[in-house]
């Protein structure tokens, strides 16, 4: 709730009632000294209360967010009577573009198919990743997926969803422990998060199945985070997948971008802030295919884990830095989800994506390791964007040995004994941060088929956009609709 912007409204026995607020903690919100939303309608009838309002995009008040082309986050809390008190768990969240809601298709006639575990007995391990390998219904011609679902068994074990694209070498179902052999089944085509929801593919793209795609296999990859380490827990969730046979224009995919995924770099405890990097330098995807072209990139997906705080994607081309390709200054490993970017945004190839993780690890005493297991650490962006390449990852890491002698070790084993007895303060911290950032990087780009392209590189400098000049002109700029459903499952509330 820090920081939020917020209206509290409802209608009680004396009439409607509507206040401007902003909450400075979990807390009762504070109401604002200028009131700058405006009512357009309020009303409660079969146990449901429905409120209208609109603001200018830019108000020009301190307590009020502006309203930008970005993805933002929504929360709503609602009660049962007309006495604002504590909500408990009569709360949700939702991350929308305001400025570019994108529609949903009809789903009239609806055809869809599932790819999910069956009857999965957990281990007592509290981080556990198991994965299925199957073939996905075949069809006689190529169709286009519009609309991925989660399907999800038990919300309290499920931590995320991934389905890979299997290359032609796999012909055979499997079932076991991910990571415990060499996967060969790396490119992206479903992603879910906990917290998420199901995601639409905008009306120009989907994602292409059957007919000359091929006939693949397909491993879906389950992260259960089974805090309690119970034992028997049954398990069957997975993905479900609408399809339409009208093709749209493009095909698309998902490029998983930011820092790769292993114990080779480590976060230190007591920060307050901690930055790492990914780069994905677009220079050397030619190197591993034989057609590469720009990507046009509409929706992104970020993840970290429980230490995660903010995640940024900066956008360069030749050596400047032209955009913040996404943004998240509030991430919550609690809701996790794919979020329209309101327009799509042309990556060039030889242009730069540089993927910042921010992290706060001041209650933890021991070194955080990249990993992946809930309390190790990850900084990934899945960019979702057509057309569509045989392209599985774009990523980068610190450079081991330039780490290990620019902090003055002469192996990897006094490397491992100065990180766990080191004094980590504010000058340590920041130091190590530094190191990390300005020796050089492993830079790595891998196709579907595991081809890989493995350079060097360096980290740029990711500047944020200061925000700009509030001129009382923009009060003209009004945001046209913003409702919010108080009551999304017919929640009685007081007369």
């Amino acid at each position: 709730m820090t920081g939020a912007d917020i209206v509290i409204g409802g209608v009680d026995n004396k009439g409607t009632y509507f206040t401007d607020r902003h909450a400075l903690g979990n807390s009762m919100p504070v109401v604002d000294q200028k009131q700058n939303y405006k009512l357009l309608s309020l009303s409660e009838s079969d146990g449901k209360t429905v409120m209208k309002f609109q603001r200018s995009i830019e108000s020009c008040d301190e307590n009020d967010l502006p309203v930008t082309i970005l993805p933002m986050k929504l929360i709503y809390a609602y009660g049962e009577t007309d006495d604002i008190s504590y909500h408990k768990a009569q709360r949700g969240t939702k991350e929308v573009n305001l400025l570019k809601y994108m529609p949903r298709a009809s789903l009239s006639n609806a055809t869809y198919f599932d790819i999910t575990m069956e009857n999965f007995m957990l281990p007592a391990n509290q981080t556990y990743y198991h994965c299925k390998t199957a073939r996905a219904p075949t069809f006689d011609s190529k169709q286009h997926i519009y609309r991925i679902e989660p399907v999800i068994t038990n919300y309290d074990l499920v931590h995320h969803l991934l389905l890979y694209r299997c290359p032609p070498t796999v012909t055979e179902p499997l079932e076991l422990e991910c990571y415990t052999k060499t996967e060969r089944c790396m490119e992206t085509i479903a992603v879910w998060g906990v917290g998420g929801g199901d995601f639409e593919f905008p009306e120009v793209a989907g994602l292409p199945i059957g007919g000359n795609v091929g006939d693949f296999f397909y491993r879906l990859e389950v992260h259960y985070n089974n805090v309690n380490k119970t034992a028997g827990r049954v398990d069957s969730s997975g993905l479900r997948f609408y399809y339409t046979s009208k093709l749209r224009q493009h095909d698309a995919g998902i490029l998983m971008t930011g820092l790769a995924v292993i114990p080779s770099y480590a976060i230190p405890p007591k920060a307050k802030s901690f930055l790492t990097y990914g780069m994905c330098d677009t220079t050397y995807i030619p190197k591993v295919l034989e057609t590469a072209n720009d990507l046009q990139v509409f929706s992104v997906m970020m993840h970290t884990h429980l230490a995660g705080r903010k995640v940024r994607v900066g956008h360069f081309r030749e050596g400047k830095q032209i955009d913040l390709l996404a943004v998240d200054e509030n991430y919550n490993f609690e809701f996790q989800q794919v979020t329209n970017l309101g327009k799509t945004k042309t990556v060039k190839l030889g242009d730069k994506l540089l993927v910042e993780c921010t992290y706060n690890t001041e209650n933890r005493n021991t070194l955080t390791q990249g990993g992946l297991s809930t309390s190790d650490e990850m900084c990934l962006a899945f960019l979702f964007y057509y057309p569509a390449m045989n392209l599985s990852g774009c990523e980068s890491l610190p450079h081991f040995s330039s780490l290990v002698s620019e902090m003055g070790a002469g192996d990897t084993g006094t490397w491992l004994y100065m990180m766990n007895t080191m004094a980590w303060n504010d000058s340590s911290i920041n130091e190590y941060q530094q190191t990390l950032k300005k020796i050089n990087q492993t830079v790595i780009v891998v196709n579907s088929f595991n081809k890989a392209s493995i350079t060097n590189g360096t980290i740029p400098d990711l500047k944020v956009s200061p925000p700009e000049p509030c001129v009382r002109a923009c009060a003209t700029k009004n945001l046209a609709f913003m409702s919010l459903f108080l009551c999304l499952a017919g929640v009685t509330t007081a007369e």
